[in-house]
């Protein structure tokens, strides 16, 4: 991971740090590849429901024998709740998240002739669908830029003085005021990557980091830990 021209300077306004990040996070994770396998967005959607407090690793080891089983979304919605509840008993939450599977299924055919939504206003309907898990779906099944505020994008965003807010909605709004739009689906990914590999909740590789000439928490998260978490 090497530092890019765009973050030896130091910007000390939103909008200056916000184009840093940007140009920084293109040269560090150069490519996007959602980490979830998937053959069509029905199955992408199924599989962003299951990440909830679980791997993408773990989802991945489940899904084959799902989408076997119930590949889309009238199959799902026909399929046997206690038999998806043991197809997808590995993700944890495992009851909730099988009716969250079947009501989103229900929903998807009785509303949408069996094919997912393509707007933000229907999908947040379906059940198991909040405005994160619609971004990351929008992005990267139809192409339509969208911010996925995730707990890596809040506590990112935050330390890195793009954002005061503490609700997603609001992160949300103020990234999409920063970054260009045709830039959120992929800034907020690459957010995520940076999170995940340098920038833990916990004891962030501060050394490491390629925002650490102008992060304005690099001192707290160096010397105070959990409490850098913000």
């Amino acid at each position: 991971m090497s530092t890019s021209s765009g973050t030896s300077r130091r910007p000390r306004s939103p909008r200056g740090r916000a184009r840093a990040v940007l140009e920084g996070l293109r040269e560090a994770y150069p490519q996007i590849v959602i980490p979830l396998d998937h053959q069509s967005p029905f199955q992408l959607l199924a599989a962003i429901i299951l990440s909830a407090q679980c791997t993408d690793t773990r989802v991945n080891q489940v899904t084959p024998a799902l989408f076997a089983y119930a590949p889309d979304a009238a199959s799902m919605a026909d399929a046997n709740p206690a038999e998806i509840e043991r197809l997808i008993h590995a993700t944890g939450f495992f009851r909730a998240k099988a009716r969250s599977l079947v009501g989103m299924a229900h929903a998807v055919v009785e509303r949408f002739d069996g094919e997912i939504p393509g707007r933000m206003e229907d999908l947040v309907t379906l059940p198991g669908v909040g405005r994160k898990t619609a971004n990351v779906l929008l992005g990267h099944a139809f192409g339509i830029p969208g911010i996925a505020v995730d707990t890596h994008v809040m506590r990112l965003s935050r330390r890195l003085g793009l954002t005061e807010a503490t609700d997603p909605v609001r992160v949300e709004r103020d990234l999409a005021a920063l970054w260009p739009r045709r830039e959120w689906s992929d800034a907020s990914m690459r957010l995520i990557y940076h999170g995940r590999q340098v920038c833990f909740a916990r004891s962030p590789r501060c050394d490491r980091c390629i925002f650490a000439s102008f992060c304005p928490s690099r001192t707290t998260t160096q010397t105070s830990g959990p409490r850098a978490a913000r």
